[in-house]
């Protein structure tokens, strides 16, 4: 596994912070888990704070930008991922890009990040789908489209009856990602580690509980959550219930590490 970049590190802390802040002293302390220097921590955040990904609310005290915070609300909201969707009649949610600009990379990026958390997949050029069972259905994915930067002019409908080539080709639209496989074997991970971290280092749990709660977490909210029987449901939400109980203990780990290291730095 290998360490989080500091920009990565303090993201991830903002995003997750007990009470949506963290200080100074926490991120300093945070580095040096993962041999990040201090200047190092500092330097970075003071360009988070720059670029407006973090903002400072008092003296060493801070929070996530506004520029960060709806992507980062929508990391918050993983742990209730698997209650937004609802039964599928069969129809799909489709955006329309072809008619948008191609000439903005930043742009371009930020409408392909968006349309992948949102669980779409390019069925046409310029055609992407997804199951039409998320809860708030279309009017809230274009709304959350909207808030996450795709332009206005990006055409979002149902769709439904497909000719049977287009049909076949959108049912296996993300059968690349192995889903089941991924949740099978990330859960015998994630509760291999739970069963065995007290034979761990201090630290080394830290560093493990971050980087596999982190990538467990990743998962969950780029999860397309597929309605069966494209996916196996129950699988899904098992797995998530295992990243909600690891993320659980690994912010009970991190926070007591935090404690610790604030009372004896008191005494």
């Amino acid at each position: 596994m290998s360490k989080p970049s500091p920009r990565l590190l303090l993201l991830r802390l903002l995003t997750v912070a007990d009470n949506n802040t963290l200080t100074a002293a926490e991120a300093v302390l945070a580095g040096s888990v993962f041999g990040i220097t201090e200047n190092s921590i500092r330097v970075t955040m003071a360009r988070l704070t720059q670029a407006d990904l973090a903002e400072a609310i008092g003296p060493a005290t801070y929070r996530l930008g506004h520029k960060a915070q709806k992507l980062g609300g929508d990391v918050a909201l993983w742990h209730t991922a698997d209650d937004r969707t609802i039964p599928s009649d069969g129809s799909w949610i489709a955006v329309a890009t072809g008619g948008l600009p191609r000439s903005d990379r930043k742009m371009l990026r930020a409408r392909a990040r968006a349309l992948s958390l949102l669980g779409f997949r390019e069925l046409d050029k310029g055609l992407y789908l997804r199951p039409n069972n998320l809860l708030g259905g279309i009017t809230m994915v274009r709304h959350r489209l909207r808030d996450l930067g795709v332009e206005e002019e990006a055409a979002v409908f149902r769709a439904d009856d497909f000719d049977d080539t287009r049909q076949k080709k959108a049912l296996g639209l993300w059968s690349d990602m192995q889903l089941e496989k991924h949740y099978k074997e990330m859960s015998q991970r994630l509760n291999h580690w739970l069963a065995h971290m007290d034979e761990l280092p201090d630290k080394v749990a830290l560093r493990d509980v971050f980087i596999l709660g982190d990538a467990g977490i990743r998962s969950v909210v780029f999860d397309p959550l597929l309605p069966a029987p494209l996916v196996d449901e129950c699988a899904r939400q098992q797995y998530f219930k295992t990243v909600r109980r690891f993320n659980k203990k690994g912010r009970r780990l991190w926070l007591a590490f935090f404690a610790e290291a604030s009372a004896t730095s008191s005494e």
